[in-house]
C-alpha cells in the first residue's frame, strides 16, 4: 500500500510536506534509499511518522514498542523523539530489511535506544508480559501483516499503561476496507478490527485520514 495518502490530491500532498514537514537529514536519507526498495510502498509516509514524534513528545514517552519494522525508518523517528534514556522494542521478522536501517541509526546516535527483536511479533510481546511488562509501556505502534492486527492490538493494549497511546497504520487499505464485497484476509481482518475499536470501552479513539488510514487509541 501507497506510503502517502491516496485521499489527497498530488498538489495537497506536496504543499502539506513542502511547508510544514521537518525531517531530519538522517531521517530523509534513510527515507530516500527505502523509496528506491522494491517494496517501498511498506513505507509510512514521512507526515504521518511527523505525527508519531509529535504524540511521542506530547507524552513524554520513554517506553515504545514497534510491531513492524521494514527498514527502521519510524524506528529512528521514534527513537530520535524520546528522551536520551527512553527505549523502543521493535519487532520484525526480516534481517534482511531491517539491516538498511541500522547504519542509520548508528549514525543518528540513536542506536542504543532501539532493541531490534527477530522473531514472530506475537512471541515477542508474549515474552515482554511474561517478564511482568505488562503496563508498563507509553506508545506502540502497529504497521505489519495485517491478519496479525487484532493479536497485537490485544497485547499492546495489555503492556500499555493508563493513557497511553497506540497508532494502527492502513486501517483504511486504499479504501477497500469500505468495499463489503471485498473478502481477502487483510481487508476482512482490518475491517473487523475498525469495527471492534470503534466499540471498545477500554479506550478512547479515532480514525484518521492521514496516509492510508491511522487510528489512534488511548488507553483508558
Amino acid at each position: 500500500m501507497s506510503n502517502r495518502s491516496s485521499f489527497l490530491p498530488d498538489h495537497i500532498n506536496e504543499y502539506v510536506l513542502r511547508t510544514t514537514l521537518r525531517e531530519d537529514p538522517i531521517l530523509r536519507e534513510l527515507r530516500d534509499v527505502t523509496d528506491k526498495h522494491p517494496r517501498a510502498g511498506m513505507l509510512s509516509g514521512a507526515d504521518q511518522v511527523q505525527f508519531l514524534q509529535l504524540l511521542v513528545r506530547l507524552i513524554g514517552a520513554k517506553r515504545c514498542i514497534e510491531v513492524g519494522v521494514f527498514t527502521g525508518y519510524t524506528s529512528l523517528a521514534i527513537a530520535m523523539a524520546m528522551p536520551d534514556e527512553g527505549r523502543i522494542v521493535s519487532c520484525d521478522i526480516s534481517d534482511e530489511f531491517t539491516s538498511i536501517g541500522k547504519p542509520f541509526w548508528k549514525r543518528a546516535g540513536v542506536e542504543s535506544k532501539i532493541d531490534l527483536r527477530l522473531a514472530p511479533a506475537t512471541e515477542t510481546l508474549d515474552a515482554l508480559i511474561a517478564n511482568g511488562e505488562s503496563g508498563t509501556y507509553d506508545f506502540a505502534y502497529i504497521d505489519a501483516d495485517k491478519s496479525g492486527y487484532d493479536a497485537y492490538y490485544e497485547r499492546l493494549l495489555q503492556l500499555l499503561r493508563p493513557n497511553g497511546l497506540i497508532g494502527i497504520d492502513n486501517v483504511l487499505w486504499s479504501g477497500e476496507v469500505a468495499e463489503e464485497s471485498n473478502h481477502d484476509e487483510d481487508t476482512a481482518a482490518l475491517r473487523a478490527l475498525n469495527l471492534k475499536i470503534g466499540k471498545d470501552e477500554r479506550v478512547d479513539e479515532v480514525l484518521l485520514t492521514i496516509g492510508d488510514g491511522l487510528t489512534i487509541v488511548r488507553k483508558r
